[in-house]
């Protein structure tokens, strides 16, 4: 059963033959050269030989083996396990029953019998769902999901005589690598693929709460916008009401529609009233026509604080738009004010909050959480160099918020030949120094990315919302703005003005290294008290605020603060961790020792390498990939100078296995067919089993052994070659 087999053209062969003749010719004519020795004679057979067996290898030979098989043909039984097997779709005897109780009554009856007479019958399951309580060998609680390559390549590791492969599954694959690979791998040694689609091709008529993308914290007193998704599969719009619960109370509600066969993303405003940890969930009420009554509700944890937050307010002359912003600012009573006033000519301000000089040192500008620069510029009597260099500083490696709220007298344009120049989210217009005014009073009109924004809502309900940004007093003057600048988000536009590239923005939010960054076109939102006094004026600047700090209170403790991104993250993504560490006198940690662990859900614990960001603002940075889904505790201290911090950040795990969605045909047929086998629906099992029982047995084992490729093959040409070489030389010959 043993033969040679060789892959080489026509031109190949001919060539070889060629060489090996040219090869006797010239050895035949070098021993008569030579006076016929015998030491020339062996060296002629060496090279010979060494080029007989090079003119081999150029056929590509291998020497194929064939082992018969003793032990009878397997045939593989797969079933899916999954939680998508759950869904109830499958018409059996007047009843609709889920695919996971169709699987079982088939296994009941033992379908697979009939094989039983030529075959060995193997029968195993995948993709079921893990216990959450046990691990891994490394400690991780395994992701739930389908992994449809996986299970066809353990099985085509496992099994040595395999004659075919019958999978029941819905296709639902979520996990690994595609399945065509393991296919192809499957076609190569002839071993067909028969499967079984369990389940309809159409969802099921349902709504479901998909997810709900809650901070990790939020304010007490102010408004927290909870984001939510909800999929649709009923084939009509839907008006419900989402709810915000806690126990059996309702604490927020929200009328919505939702889109037939569509996803909707929206979110619920929410006005905690008390300090602490809160377990909540949203939820809305079942449709008649639902197939399942169980995914209309998500739950999620959050906490409320009371932060006050560190301001400051810098300004070149007490304009209207300066004048209420301070007093706002300085009547809420979860900020602590600061205001800087370079009166031209005068000199600075002074009073109640001012400042007599800008905090120009690392130290003391890192306290502020958020930095308004109004009609101020760098030159003299006004910011240095030095100060926008530690507001950029502070901004991009510290995570606070910086607004720019330029004025009339164009000072902020100043600041482009300054390193702020690259934190502005607009391009302005140098032409326009003192800005665009206007007879006619005009309005900003909110994009569509503003509509849905936390810092343009005013109101839970967008078109309340939208109609009241229409009402609010519009403004007589705006900054020269050409276009925003890639990747700043426009929230607003000017109601009138235009230029080649669209609308003019005038509220545009761009990020920053780890903080934010607003541009306030308009220099009139003062005028939003017209008879209504603070309400929407306070609101918005008080979410501004809030905002931008957000991400410097997630965790903190005296001396020391830990931020994170994503705020909200999942399993398998990477998660970047900022901690801003002072010494015992308040000034930025530099060239000090940091020390950070984390402990998984499962009690596995791992140490941070936390590394110094340049820029001396005391800033060490991590990062690491969660794989497990649950509450991470995380430490973070510098034992030189008693800071330490403990905190927790909880990772969702995804779930990937979801009830209603209908199977994936498609890649159950492929592999079908690429193997050589079959694909039908649950009523066609019994022929299946037919046509697998038909399935001649498995041919002989096939062992190739590639001469060609085979390292040892080609080190006996070089010996002999090297050999011919030193012999001629010792014999004298040239």
């Amino acid at each position: 059963m043993n033969h040679w087999s060789f892959a080489a053209s026509l031109m190949v062969v001919l060539a070889g033959i060629g060489g090996v003749t040219l090869a006797a010719w010239l050895g035949w004519g070098n021993w008569q050269r030579n006076g016929r020795r015998g030491k020339v004679a062996l060296l002629e057979v060496l090279r010979f030989v060494a080029v007989a067996m090079l003119a081999f290898t150029l056929l590509r030979p291998e020497f194929v083996r064939l082992i018969q098989r003793t032990d009878p043909p397997q045939v593989v039984i797969l079933s899916d396990s999954s939680g998508s097997m759950l869904t109830r779709d499958i018409v059996s005897t007047n009843d609709i029953i889920t695919r996971a109780d169709w699987l079982e009554a088939q296994t009941k009856r033992a379908f697979w019998k009939p094989l039983e007479a030529s075959s060995e019958v193997l029968t195993g399951a995948f993709a079921a769902p893990p216990d959450l309580t046990s691990t891994n060998a490394l400690g991780q609680v395994r992701e739930i999901g389908t992994d449809l390559s996986g299970a066809l390549d353990s099985v085509l590791g496992q099994q040595k005589n395999l004659k075919a492969v019958l999978l029941l599954s819905d296709g639902d694959w979520n996990l690994g690598p595609s399945p065509i690979g393991i296919a192809t791998r499957y076609r190569d040694q002839g071993i067909p693929v028969y499967s079984v689609v369990t389940g309809q091709d159409e969802s099921i008529p349902d709504l479901a709460m998909e997810e709900v993308a809650a901070p990790a914290y939020g304010l007490f007193g102010e408004q927290i916008a909870i984001p939510y998704t909800v999929q649709s599969h009923l084939p009509r719009d839907v008006a419900t009401e989402v709810r915000l619960m806690q126990g059996t109370e309702q604490l927020a509600s929200k009328k919505i529609t939702l889109p037939a066969n569509s996803r909707f993303r929206d979110s619920i405003m929410w006005y905690p009233r008390e300090v602490g940890e809160f377990d909540l969930r949203l939820e809305f009420p079942v449709e008649p026509d639902e197939g399942l009554r169980d995914n209309n509700t998500a739950a999620f944890h959050i906490a409320v604080r009371v932060v006050k937050l560190t301001v400051l307010v810098v300004d070149s002359q007490p304009r209207w738009e300066y004048r209420y912003l301070r007093n706002a600012l300085a009547r809420d009573p979860g900020v602590a004010l600061s205001c800087m006033l370079f009166h031209p000519n005068i000199g600075t301000g002074g009073g109640r909050d001012y400042l007599s000089a800008f905090p120009g040192s690392r130290e003391m500008l890192s306290r502020y959480d958020v930095i308004f620069l109004g009609d101020v510029g760098v030159g003299k009597g006004q910011l240095s160099k030095k100060d926008a260099e530690l507001i950029k500083g502070l901004v991009e490696q510290q995570g606070s918020g910086l607004v720019f709220m330029p004025g009339r007298r164009g000072n902020h344009l100043s600041l482009m030949d300054s390193p702020l120049k690259e934190l502005m989210p607009v391009v302005l217009d140098d032409a326009k120094r003192t800005g665009v005014g206007l007879q006619n009073e005009s309005a900003l009109t909110l994009s569509s990315r503003g509509r849905g924004h936390l810092l343009t809502r005013f109101d839970a309900d967008e078109m309340v919302n939208e109609q009241i940004w229409k009402m609010l007093p519009g403004f007589y003057w705006s900054t020269g703005v050409i276009k925003s600048r890639p990747g700043s988000e426009v929230l607003a536009v000017h109601s009138e003005l235009r230029n080649q590239f669209g609308r003019i923005p005038l509220l545009a939010i761009r990020n920053a290294g780890r903080g934010k960054v607003l541009f306030m076109g308009t220099d009139s939102a003062w005028r939003w008290r017209r008879g209504v006094e603070d309400k929407f004026h306070y609101r918005f600047w008080s979410q501004v605020a809030r905002w931008m700090a957000h991400k410097r209170h997630l965790a903190e403790k005296d001396g020391i603060r830990l931020s994170y991104t994503p705020e909200t993250p999942k399993v398998g993504d990477r998660v970047f961790l900022q901690a801003t560490v002072l010494d015992e006198a308040g000034f930025p940690l530099e060239n000090g020792e940091v020390n950070g662990s984390i402990v998984s859900p499962t009690g596995r614990g791992e140490q941070l390498e936390l590394t110094e960001v340049e820029g001396g603002w005391g800033v060490y940075s991590a990062e690491f990939s969660p794989q497990e889904g649950g509450p991470f505790e995380i430490a973070i201290d510098a034992p030189e100078h008693d800071r330490e911090l403990e905190t927790k950040l909880t990772v969702s795990l995804p779930k990937r296995e979801k009830l209603g969605r209908p199977v994936n045909r498609p890649v159950l047929a492929e592999i079908a067919s690429i193997t050589g086998g079959e694909s039908a629906g649950t009523d066609q099992l019994d022929q299946l089993i037919k046509k697998i029982s038909v399935l001649p047995e498995p041919k002989p084992a096939e062992i190739r052994t590639r001469l060609w490729s085979n390292p040892w093959w080609g080190g006996a040409i070089l010996l002999l070659l090297v050999v011919y070489w030193t012999g001629r030389k010792l014999a004298g010959l040239v």
